[in-house]
């Protein structure tokens, strides 16, 4: 038997800019709810440290999240997780969320902050061997690598860092990178070049991964001369970007080349009364405070949305 409520916004996607725009919505009493087919927090839960979130110290991205989901519910946002959209209706005055459980959800506005999730090398092996010896995840897996040598993969800021993260556990670690320099921030260059447990290999990158029951080496292809090396390696961490989990909204709005939802500087997509913020929109920096800073503006401008809206409906009767 469907069911059916109806709210004044519904948020989809429970991370830092999900989240953010459930309390400021419903701070602003108005009817709220998040849906979030994962858990709570989204990527923010799998960072260990997070050292430049304006006056906050000493927290991890797990703690973070259970805060912002404590405010969120204080001021009267219903949350849901774990759970599958089966369908979306946006191009309406009412907009309609189906979920794969026959429950159905409506309501003046949407908010899109589904996030993204971890790139994949797309290479012989690796889905052979995730989770075993794979990872994507420093924070959940780091401990299980104690006192052995393993491999990270990436030249952004994600790879250096936890790279570093990771050498608190292992004892050696090899950063593989594609291209002769980074792409981080110098900091962290610096910080990665320094530590005496990381070596590089860069202009390369992982062809294949091999092993029996567990990972126990990768092939590594030399870019600039085309020949191919076996790397003993008790583990591989992959850091190499994000795809954004916008599969979901194609053909029902805006989306650029890379899936990227397209908004303007009020986080409006191209249909009315529907918004959009976070990691899975049009950018060029992704970080939790700039997603919280989306979802503000996005939050506020689908309340004045709501606001004019009433009142038209007020001046009609």
């Amino acid at each position: 038997m469907h069911t059916q409520n109806h709210f004044d916004v519904i948020v989809i996607g429970g991370g830092p800019a999900g989240l953010t725009a459930g309390i400021y919505l419903s701070r602003a009493r108005l009817k709220t709810l998040i849906l979030n087919e994962g858990t709570i927090g989204g990527q923010m839960v799998l960072t260990h440290e997070i050292a430049n979130y304006p006056g906050v110290e000493n927290i991890n991205g797990f703690q973070l999240s259970n805060i912002m989901k404590k405010q969120a519910k204080t001021f009267g946002c219903e949350i849901r997780s774990n759970i599958m959209i089966k369908d979306l209706i946006l191009d309406k005055a009412v907009k309609t969320v189906i979920l794969s459980d026959g429950t159905i959800y409506t309501s003046d506005s949407v908010i899109l902050t589904p996030g993204g999730r971890s790139r994949t090398l797309n290479v012989e092996g690796e889905d052979v061997f995730k989770g075993k010896g794979i990872s994507y995840c420093a924070t959940c897996d780091g401990d299980f690598f104690k006192d052995k040598e393993i491999v990270v993969v990436g030249g952004g800021n994600s790879a250096l860092e936890e790279c570093v993260s990771l050498t608190k556990y292992v004892s050696k670690a090899t950063i593989v990178h594609q291209f002769d320099h980074f792409q981080a921030f110098q900091y962290a260059v610096e910080e990665a070049s320094n530590h005496e447990k990381i070596n590089f290999i860069m202009e390369s990158s992982i062809v294949a991964f091999h092993g029996n029951e567990n990972l126990e080496s990768i092939d590594i292809k030399n870019l600039r001369t085309g020949e191919i090396s076996n790397f003993k390696t008790d583990g591989v961490f992959i850091f190499i970007g994000y795809v954004p989990n916008t599969e979901f909204l194609k053909d029902k709005i805006k989306l650029n080349q890379w899936g990227e939802i397209v908004v303007n500087t009020d986080m409006e997509t191209d249909i009315e009364g529907v918004y959009a913020a976070g990691d899975s929109i049009a950018k060029k920096y992704r970080q939790i405070t700039t997603s919280v800073g989306e979802a503000t503006i996005a939050a506020m401008a689908a309340s004045e949305y709501l606001h004019k809206k009433q009142i038209l409906q007020f001046t009609k009767n």
